[in-house]
């Protein structure tokens, strides 16, 4: 019976109009409700490129001015404990897109790869589900993402980045990412929830050196600690500030978008998350498995859905929980939606607890790894790493250690870009014979590697072979391989040779180190002339 049949009825039988209004008035409140809990809510994911923990204002940095992502933790969630599985650009997108670990994705395992026709992305199922996605800068990359139905894949979404601004220095990408989120919003239909990956290509290299001080305002004594692991001098710390400023240019977009979504009244009913993809470009980090390689940062808002805003979550959380997360936002059963089994877990629990610290006691270890990232090893070899990470420790265990860790002296260390403190380090040990930073971002690795991260959170002193810490190691490695093996990582099975025989996407890549010695010539734009060690003697 509609609402005119009733008034109609209601008038014929003046006696019953006050039962009527009042079961109007029950019926209007119950439909308005049910509307309520089935708006879906918006999705914007904001993906710095090349960023670690805890270089963002609300974690305490004071020479990284972050007003972006200090609201969204201000008025959502700050994570202390949020790690990508794989510290590098291709293989950690694979893992945010899947809700699997590296070493579930055959070919995505690596960087630059062929990506798995049967892994599906959460983006094209959301899109297949009602919300209209799309990304700007970098969405899945690098690497050839496929075909679906004769079509290019659209792992992230169709593209926004047209619209194009002048940036503060020609190291910095011109796309305008903001604009084109509006431009985005603009072309998304009114009734449809939207999902939106803002990939900036900041504050990955290569950097306008010294535009920290001249451009950003910085001053070379703000870094107020170099890590141990790199020489303090004026060189290394302009690094630091060039960094900091091409962070800051992110922030400055993420700025903007909530700017944006407050005017057109979504913003409370919009998940915003904000991370990076790995560790800073920085010798020892990016590419590698240390604390600063992995260790990213997160915050999380949602007005409509996060209770008790403002808390500080120190559980574990994985990059593999995103995509289960936003399914179950989006009533999508994985299952029926085609999506291989993840491996993560749905943080809803989080944003409905009111707690803060420690929410969930399952959530108290992360497992990292890597196979083969940049090119530069004989036969494309990789670095086989896997590890695991607890509240206090992290345990690794290099499967090749003959093996250089940050790719071939002679080839550049192509798994390391190129930069200031990369140039510094190198001459550092040509020059004067210094070798001991060089040994910590260049050199060969034990075949196991231990940590106390309460005593020493950097990772530079290996305990591994001290007697007193022989059953911890042990306990470690038991519970990383048994994991490993639930989730049928191949490298467990003794067929890890695996993902060094996946191809290159890139045919120009393909047997790059021998091609290279002899005698041809390739764009390795990403690292310096000078990074290369041609006459390198171990």
């Amino acid at each position: 019976m509609c609402f005119f049949q009733l008034i109609d009825i209601s008038m014929s039988c003046p006696k019953y109009l006050p039962e009527f209004l009042i079961l109007l008035l029950i019926l209007s409140m119950a439909c308005q409700t049910q509307e309520e809990e089935v708006k879906r809510p918006n999705i914007l994911i904001a993906i710095a490129d090349d960023l670690s923990y805890p270089h963002m204002g609300a974690y305490g940095t004071d020479w990284i001015n972050t007003p972006g992502f200090d609201r969204v933790a201000s008025e959502g969630l700050l994570f202390t404990r949020a790690y990508t599985p794989n510290a590098k650009c291709s293989p950690s997108r694979s893992i945010i897109l899947t809700g699997r670990n590296s070493w579930q994705l055959e070919e995505a395992a690596n960087h630059v790869p062929f990506f798995p026709s049967k892994f599906l992305s959460h983006v094209e199922v959301l899109g297949e589900n009602g919300y209209f996605t799309g990304f700007t800068g970098k969405g899945w990359a690098p690497g050839n993402p496929g075909e679906r139905n004769g079509e290019p894949r659209l792992l992230t979404g169709p593209r926004y980045s047209e619209l194009l601004t002048e940036p503060p220095t020609e190291k910095i990408s011109r796309v305008d990412y903001a604009g084109n989120f509006q431009k985005f919003l603009d072309e998304k239909p009114e009734e449809e929830p939207f999902y939106f990956w803002y990939g900036s290509t900041e504050p990955h290299r290569a950097y306008a050196y010294g535009s920290g001080v001249a451009l950003g305002g910085k001053s070379l004594d703000m870094i107020d600690q170099v890590p141990a692991f790199w020489p303090d001098n004026d060189s290394v710390r302009n690094d630091l500030l060039d960094y900091a400023f091409e962070t800051e240019y992110f922030d400055r977009h993420l700025v903007d978008m909530l700017a944006e979504l407050e005017k057109r009244g979504e913003l409370d009913n919009t998940l915003v998350i904000v991370t990076a993809d790995n560790g800073m470009p920085f010798p020892r980090v990016k590419g590698q498995a240390y604390e600063l390689s992995n260790h990213l940062p997160l915050a999380i808002m949602w007005g409509k859905g996060i209770q008790n805003p403002g808390r500080v979550i120190d559980d574990f959380v994985n990059f593999t929980d995103f995509s289960p997360t936003f399914l179950e936002l989006a009533e999508i059963h994985p299952d029926s939606a085609g999506m291989a089994p993840m491996a993560g877990k749905s943080l809803l629990p989080i944003f409905s607890s009111e707690e803060s610290g420690k929410t969930d006691p399952s959530r108290n270890r992360v497992l990292i790894g890597k196979e083969r990232h940049d090119i530069g090893r004989p036969d494309d070899q990789g670095y086989p790493i896997r590890g695991i990470v607890t509240e206090e420790y992290t345990y690794i265990q290099n499967f090749e250690p003959n093996r250089w860790p940050a790719g071939n002296p002679e080839t550049g260390y192509l798994n390391t870009d190129g930069g200031a403190t990369k140039t510094v380090i190198l001459n550092q040990r040509r020059v004067e014979g210094e070798e001991h930073f060089w040994n910590l971002s260049f050199g060969k690795r034990a075949a196991e590697e231990l940590y106390d991260r309460q005593k020493d959170p950097l990772c530079l002193n290996n305990l591994a072979l001290h007697p007193e810490y022989q059953n911890i190691k042990e306990n470690l490695a038991e519970q990383m391989v048994n994991q490993l093996k639930e989730q049928d990582d191949p490298r467990m099975f003794g067929k890890g040779e695996i993902f060094d025989n996946y191809e290159y996407a890139q045919e120009s890549q393909r047997d790059f180190y021998t091609r290279f010695m002899q005698g041809e010539s390739f764009n390795t734009g990403w690292v310096n002339d000078s990074d290369f060690e041609k006459d390198f003697q171990e």
